[in-house]
């Protein structure tokens, strides 16, 4: 795996862990970091063995968003050198939410703006109860423009309103209720929750797991009735004959490992 400026990258038998790594200014997302996840996410993509694709934070936060001295840069740039860094954002996020394999964030200290971003672009979001978010766009005279598609994927609108108009700070506990986050637990035991859910997943059948994510992705395209019976029939008839599960049957009955447990 290639060496990285902004992100460390540590795999560790089925998982890959992402590490957002500026410290110093709370793990701000600039230009360079956007560039490096995305290269991180395709080159994870190939690797059959990785199964999830955890995304965290060095030091105390997950990310307190853009790096605001860039937003100062930026004012300086033209409309569209603006919006080619826009795009690069719309992008990354994008990259992080189709990836194939499961991802599950991990929230700690500040998550504010571009940082609640890359929460909701990923599946699975587990929260240090000590965290705060807020999306603090407004506060600076911007909007959270390219996150909103991801966020909206989580909250309602009139949610989302509540929280973007005001930019106010909330609590995990909070987090949870507007369902920013799926888990909110002590600092204590966050890696052990970490590692359960980890456990669960990969003993799943990569396959399953990947054509879950499809599917889901599938049924937000707006289909009608026959069209989703349709994917959902053509999805189980094909799983059937895969060897993955006839394999997983089979190890199943015979009370044995399947061989994706054994690679």
């Amino acid at each position: 795996m290639k060496n990285y400026n902004t992100i460390v990258v540590d795999i560790q038998a089925y998982v890959a862990n992402i590490w957002l790594n500026r410290p110093d200014v709370q793990n701000a997302v600039n230009t360079e970091m956007l560039d490096e996840l995305m290269h991180c996410f395709g080159a994870i993509e190939k690797l059959e063995n990785v199964r999830v694709i955890v995304l965290r934070g060095k030091g105390k936060s997950f990310s307190a968003g853009a790096d605001l001295k860039r937003m100062l840069e930026s004012g300086k740039l033209s409309f569209d050198d603006n919006l080619k860094d826009a795009k690069k954002w719309t992008e990354c996020l994008s990259t992080i939410y189709h990836s194939k394999k499961p991802t599950i964030a991990v929230a700690t200290g500040n998550v504010f703006g571009g940082g609640i971003g890359l929460l909701c672009a990923s599946d699975i979001v587990i929260s240090d109860s000590n965290a705060v978010f807020s999306f603090s766009e407004v506060k600076i005279g911007l909007a959270p423009s390219t996150i909103l598609p991801f966020v909206l994927t989580r909250l309602n609108e009139h949610k989302a309103k509540i929280l973007m108009f005001t930019g106010r700070k909330i609590t995990a506990k909070e987090a949870l209720e507007f369902n920013l986050t799926d888990v909110v637990v002590e600092p204590e035991v966050i890696e052990s929750t970490l590692e359960s859910i980890l456990s669960d997943i990969v003993k799943a059948s990569p396959k399953g797991v990947e054509e879950i994510k499809y599917l889901i992705n599938e049924f937000k395209k707006g289909y009608n009735h026959e069209q989703i019976s349709n994917i959902t029939a053509k999805s189980i008839a094909k799983l059937k004959i895969s060897e993955e599960a006839l394999e997983g049957i089979s190890a199943f009955m015979e009370k044995r490992l399947p061989a994706w447990l054994k690679e």
